[in-house]
């Protein structure tokens, strides 16, 4: 593991970083770091994790009680969550550059590059609305069912009653799902630590992912099966895992950039 110093960027602003190749076994060392930060930093990234956690349950209960504002949360939660998670980076930022962990500061660390971070979240917004409409058309095309309703979707998807369109939209939403990873692999830690903006951490995201292709799939598994593990033990788990997968992003993206030149 490469405990690489970050430094704020202090050359030409507009200057692709370097990316680096990694072992196949790297996303494991993400991990092993990042349990050592959630220790060392007395576990207050799992202030992190119960918002995350909180987030599950507003979901579940909205879709309950009041299913049509369902997707409009989620669109709110996608919105919200590169600031949230800019916060676990940056006890992680913190510890990795020697000073003091603080939780205060972390809750408005997103402050130093305001603008870059919120186009980000409002891409990904775009995208999730997007996926959300282009599941509707599928559903209305490919469905048993004439009511293209959210729980009429959520219903089909779990029924197991229409193989063709549960392949289909499975496929589909693949593309999405991996577009987005592609485009965050490390952007907000990268627009926290050095200032980038939007499009160039982006792009250096979808740099290192297709320079480590096999490494970045590996990690992708392990952020489902520990997120999508945490979703059905009723998000209880999210408290840990969420800041667990939140450290290891920065130790991800302190071994897959090169550090900035002075």
């Amino acid at each position: 593991m490469v405990e690489t110093e970050s430094a704020e960027a202090s050359g030409e602003p507009s200057r692709l970083p370097e990316v680096r190749e990694i072992s196949f076994a790297a996303p494991l060392g993400w991990l092993s770091a990042a349990w050592t930060d959630l220790r060392e930093t007395r576990y207050r990234g799992a202030f992190y994790g119960v918002l995350f956690m909180a987030m599950g349950f507003a979901i579940a209960v909205i879709y309950a009680t009041r299913w049509q504002l369902t997707l409009a949360l989620v669109a709110g939660f996608f919105l919200m969550g590169p600031f949230v998670c800019a916060g676990i980076y940056e006890l992680s930022r913190q510890r990795s550059r020697g000073e003091p962990t603080d939780l205060g500061a972390s809750l408005t660390c997103w402050r130093r590059n305001l603008g870059s971070i919120a186009f980000f979240a409002a891409i990904l917004t775009f995208l999730m609305v997007i996926w959300a409409r282009v599941s509707v058309v599928m559903f209305a095309l490919l469905s048993t069912s004439s009511l293209p309703t959210l729980k009429g979707m959520v219903a089909q998807i779990f029924s197991l009653a229409n193989p063709e369109f549960l392949l289909i939209w499975g496929g589909v939403g693949l593309v999405f799902a991996t577009l987005v990873f592609a485009m965050s692999v490390v952007a907000v830690p990268l627009m926290l630590d050095r200032k980038a903006d939007t499009m160039i951490s982006i792009i250096t995201s979808a740099r290192a992912l297709l320079a480590n292709l096999g490494p970045m799939l590996f990690w992708a598994a392990l952020i489902v099966v520990l997120i999508g593990a945490s979703l059905l033990l009723w998000f209880v788990p999210l408290v840990l895992t969420a800041p667990l997968v939140g450290h290891a992003t920065w130790h991800a993206y302190l071994e897959l950039v090169e550090p900035a030149k002075a």
